[in-house]
């Protein structure tokens, strides 16, 4: 790791610019009572099989679950993704859903620190019930269906508008497919009218960053639909796709992808190249819950994360790997170099419940190094 120190200390006081949309949540980030002692202190239900049994027991019955909220924050794949990258000091145009006509009060110290913010429609809302071993999303998701291609053209000043905001930025990212009804149209929107508009003359083509979200709940011909329309990106930009693993499987399955392999990393491995090979892109990225994985110009890259036992917050780990990986890849880092600060990342904002600064992570790189990171 003391190459990728000596880097990240010369790349201070770099300089890029992102565009990130579409989606926004106000998030409650909330704890279950198992025993509640009085009116201030109780225990949690610790993990989600222990919720699940506590559920279980009253099938045919009923029960009574408490709910305490923690925190109330900022929430959505490409909010979350937004505020790390701003935290690290990118130059940053956020799209998407934080309220319409004003902007909810809870995006407004992103919304204060990006470069422009365009917000189309109002925001949606999950209840994160957070367990030590993950998290349940329970999202209310239905002001969603407002954001359409006609509302997102409209609200950038056209085809022309979204080139040019393309054109003046280094990474383009279009996050939560999944709960965003409209999104493969607007995808087609942007490859139909916006592509002809982008210029064709610079060193090297910007990234594309895609966050599905949990294609769970989409049928496998949107979610193969939505793969199809990622591979066009590969066109204009260097497309990376980041999924988590339950993601990377459903992916391939939709692609005709067999699993293969005796171990548990073995059939990881041969799924993300085997994908990635498939789709046709620059990047398949991938991250379970101890680990990141990538597939890059037909190599595997994988590296073990600093693991957190009993983690502070979760929701929003995975988009903090994301920021790391994202700008690592936008300040022309090896893959393996990515991936590290990409669990650097997250691994800092577990632990704190915040998104690093540059000068943290390059810290907490050093402590992990170190071997002193808990």
């Amino acid at each position: 790791m003391q190459n990728l120190i000596k880097t990240l200390e010369a790349k201070k006081g770099f300089k890029l610019n992102m565009i990130i949309g579409a989606d926004g949540f106000i998030d409650e980030i909330i704890h279950l009572v198992d025993k509640r002692q009085d009116y201030a202190n109780y225990t949690r239900i610790r993990t989600i099989a222990d919720y699940a049994e506590r559920l279980a027991r009253a099938a045919g019955l009923s029960t009574n679950v408490e709910m305490v909220t923690i925190q109330t924050k900022l929430g959505g794949n490409g909010p979350i993704l937004s505020n790390a990258l701003l935290e690290y000091g990118v130059e940053l145009v956020y799209v998407g859903a934080l309220g319409n006509p004003d902007i909810h009060p809870v995006f407004k110290p992103m919304a204060d620190r990006a470069k422009a913010v365009y917000s189309l429609i109002n925001a949606a809302s999950t209840d994160a019930l957070e367990f030590e071993d993950g998290k349940i999303m329970m999202g209310k998701h239905s002001v969603l269906k407002d954001l359409d291609w006609e509302t997102f053209k409209k609200g950038l000043g056209g085809a022309e508008g979204i080139a040019k905001l393309i054109n003046e930025s280094h990474l383009f990212g279009m996050e939560n497919w999944t709960m965003i009804p409209h999104m493969s149209a607007i995808w087609e929107g942007i490859i139909t009218e916006v592509f002809p508009l982008l210029v064709e003359n610079r060193t090297e083509k910007p990234l594309a960053f895609f966050d599905l979200a949990d294609p769970e709940k989409r049928t496998p011909e949107d979610l193969l639909k939505a793969m199809r329309l990622i591979g066009k990106f590969e066109d204009k930009f260097r497309t990376i796709l980041g999924l988590n693993e339950k993601e990377v499987f459903q992916v391939a399955d939709v692609l005709g992808v067999k699993v293969t392999g005796t171990t548990d990393a073995e059939k990881l491995k041969n799924t993300v190249i085997e994908t990635h090979k498939k789709l046709g892109i620059y990047c398949l990225m991938v991250h379970p819950v101890r680990s990141a994985c990538c597939a890059i110009g037909g190599e595997y890259f994988t590296i073990d994360g600093p693991y957190c036992e009993k983690p502070v917050l979760t929701t929003g780990a995975g988009d903090n790997l994301n920021s790391g990986f994202c700008l690592g890849q936008a300040l022309g880092l090896d893959p393996l170099s990515s991936l590290t600060l990409g669990v650097a990342t997250s691994g800092f904002y577990v632990r704190n419940a915040k998104s690093p600064t540059f000068d943290e992570v390059i810290g907490f790189i050093k402590d992990w190094d170190a071997g002193i990171v808990i």
